[in-house]
């Protein structure tokens, strides 16, 4: 079993390569430090709804990561761009 500091019940049910993916993303947005904050939140009070800020903050910061990430998976598929032949 692996151990983590503060296991969370949502992290228990997901496998571990998912886990690894979550935080590979997460890291990349720069949003980190928030997240371990809601994490730390939940531990601590075992109720999502005393961490509302912390929810809100890391989904501000997640907001513009996550519309320039969509902005480049729409690029990459959208037709027009391609070269016709």
């Amino acid at each position: 079993m692996t151990s983590h500091s503060s296991p969370l019940s949502h992290e228990r049910s997901r496998p571990e390569e998912e886990n690894d993916l979550v935080d590979q993303l997460i890291s990349r947005s720069g949003c980190s430090t928030l997240h371990y904050a809601i994490q730390e939140c939940m531990a601590e009070h075992k109720d999502w709804r005393k961490c509302k800020t912390q929810v809100q903050e890391f989904k501000d910061c997640m907001m513009p990561f996550q519309k320039t990430r969509m902005e480049q998976l729409v690029k990459c598929k959208d037709p027009a761009t391609e070269n016709v032949g």
